[in-house]
């Protein structure tokens, strides 16, 4: 039996449907419907050769992705593409959560809900999100999440949401991590560069379920998947949250070097004497 989302008020207190269509529909589409089946397979056929030779696309581990039944893919996030390279992982239809103002407009919230994307008012703790999440696995479909809840463009991974892992105690779906570099190269502006891309995929992960996850053990198993998908980054090179420190220290001991020595050479620098004569000038007027 399908479940039925009650439209609900942003963080803000605007009403869900105010600057677009009302977000609960989308949810229910996703729910009701699922893709769009035109839209879905024919950008899909488009994207793979796309993806292959424009970017050189490189997907790592497909192997481990089962081909059937609930699936939880769980990856880092550096691009608005990494949905779409993710989506060519599996031959099944992906649904991933997309922030709520990507639905404001409805030409692009159309697009996007057809090709499985599903509104999340992030920062708010979206109930109807995960329980959009919670009905479409139970069905037996594919959900794509991104931990860190937002994209990280530079450096190491950032740090991971617990709704991943509530999400896996809750529906006992497997969790296969993946990594996804490159991306994060591709967008300069509004041109779309030639930039490698890699994927990796992990062995699935599984958890016991748990009708009711509590905060702590969310945490547990967030960390144990995170772990598991910086494993797949630092494989194709990412640098890991130790080295990036590492590589800072050096550079910010530098800059306090240097800037010591402009210090001591501009304590050292002889004073004019047109104003040595102008400081004289001012003590023998103060004295008078």
């Amino acid at each position: 039996m399908e479940q039925q989302i009650e439209p609900r008020a942003h963080a803000d207190g605007r009403p869900a449907e105010e600057g677009g269509a009302n977000l609960g529909d989308f949810r229910e589409r996703s729910l009701q419907r699922g893709v769009n089946p035109l839209l879905y397979w024919t950008l899909r056929a488009l994207f793979v050769p796309t993806f292959l030779i424009y970017f050189r696309m490189r997907r790592i581990g497909r192997e481990h992705l089962p081909k059937k039944g609930p699936l939880l893919l769980a990856s880092n996030h550096r691009s608005f593409l990494d949905p779409f390279v993710i989506g060519t992982l599996v031959r099944r239809p992906v649904y991933y959560m997309a922030k709520r103002e990507l639905f404001e407009k409805r030409w692009q919230a159309w697009i996007l809900n057809g090709l499985g994307a599903f509104p999340v008012d992030r920062g708010a703790g979206d109930g109807d999100a995960m329980q959009t999440a919670r009905a479409i696995l139970a069905r037996g479909d594919c959900v794509v999440l991104f931990p860190e809840g937002t994209r990280v463009r530079r450096g190491p991974l950032g740090r991971p949401r617990r709704g991943v892992g509530r999400l896996a105690l809750e529906t006992g779906a497997p969790v296969v991590p993946v990594a996804v570099s490159g991306t994060e190269n591709v967008r300069r502006g509004w041109r779309i560069r030639p930039r490698k891309v890699r994927v990796r995929v992990g062995a699935p992960l599984r958890f016991p379920t748990a009708g009711s996850a509590s905060p702590a053990l969310a945490a547990g198993v967030t960390e144990r998947i995170w772990a598991c998908v910086s494993l797949q980054w630092e494989w194709l090179g990412g640098v890991s949250a130790g080295e990036h420190r590492e590589r800072r220290a050096p550079a910010s001991a530098m800059r306090r070097m240097r800037d010591g020595r402009a210090t001591t050479r501009k304590a050292r620098e002889p004073v004019p004497e047109s104003a040595a004569a102008a400081d004289g000038e001012r003590g023998d007027a103060r004295a008078a």
